[in-house]
């Protein structure tokens, strides 16, 4: 009990210190002897295509806009991919510091997604250390796009897919983070009847912070047991984060078209290293329209 009410004690004073001061220079002065969570593991609560460990506070209510435009390699007629544009948008709402809802449509495929995130465990220093973060994701979605004859359209349930994930992070010092995801994803159709409904991928991450305000992102996923019937190639992405206030902007190389979990990383038919590579970006605006208690 007393490691939390010191904890609670810290993050109430907190204020006190004025916004001109670097949260990572108080956590420096801390005593040895108090247990602190590790803060601001990543910028943001993307990575790049997927998910970061991050959370946000209680009554934060995040509004996403991310942009994946066609592939670099179409040439000069295409504008090297920017007359192709797909776009995703969604809300995310934090029901409390450790549990996120949210909700997106995506105009790849007309999807629509649904999640919920929850921050199991924090990565701490001091008396009681602990080495990693660990987040809960999961992820329901239906691809509503009328690409089926008349005759064969397929019922609701059949154009579901589920996603889990464990998010795994570790701060490795005030430059370096890390980040693995395994991952499971449940197709209730494949393209075809040797497809496999279930497939495991595990996923990495890093972020490497080239200044107060700005990093360096890469993001990899590598599929266990892809489908047979498709060329299906493993996700990859570099990007930087741009923090700028109540604004996080990343821009993003990367070979899948997709924002959603199970398109990147089990529907990635682009080949990065032949230059089937979509230049993308994630821009994200925080409103408080809760306090915490």
């Amino acid at each position: 009990m007393k490691k939390y009410v010191l904890l609670s004690t810290f993050i109430l004073m907190m204020p006190l210190y004025g916004f001109s001061q670097d949260l990572e220079a108080i956590l420096e002065e801390e005593s040895s002897d108090t247990t602190l969570v590790a803060a601001s593991t990543f910028n943001g609560t993307r990575l790049l295509n997927g998910h970061s460990v991050e959370t946000r506070k209680t009554g934060i209510l995040e509004f996403l806009i991310s942009h994946r435009f066609g592939r670099v390699n179409s040439g000069f007629d295409q504008l090297f991919g920017l007359d192709d544009s797909n776009i995703r948008f969604g809300f995310e709402y934090a029901w409390n510091d450790r549990l996120t809802l949210a909700v997106g449509r995506s105009s790849f495929e007309k999807t629509f997604d649904g999640y919920a995130k929850y921050r199991l465990l924090n990565q701490k220093t001091g008396a009681n250390p602990f080495p990693f973060s660990l987040t809960l994701f999961g992820s329901a979605t239906a691809k509503t796009i009328k690409d089926y004859l008349p005759e064969n359209k397929p019922t609701f349930s059949e154009r579901l897919t589920y996603t889990g994930q464990a998010l795994i992070a570790s701060k490795v010092n005030q430059n370096l983070s890390l980040q693995l995801m395994p991952t499971f994803v449940h197709f209730n159709t494949v393209p075809e009847s040797n497809d496999p409904h279930d497939m495991v991928a595990l996923g990495f991450g890093t972020r490497v912070k080239i200044s107060k305000r700005v990093s360096l992102n890469a993001e990899y996923y590598y599929n266990l047991n892809p489908f047979e019937s498709i060329d299906v190639k493993n996700s990859i992405a570099f990007g930087f984060d741009i923090e700028t206030g109540g604004h996080i902007f990343q821009i993003i190389l990367g070979n899948s078209v997709s924002m959603i979990e199970k398109g990147f990383i089990a529907e990635t038919t682009g080949d990065f290293f032949k230059g089937d590579i979509h230049f993308g970006f994630n821009i994200s605006r925080a409103f408080q329209i809760k306090k915490s208690n």
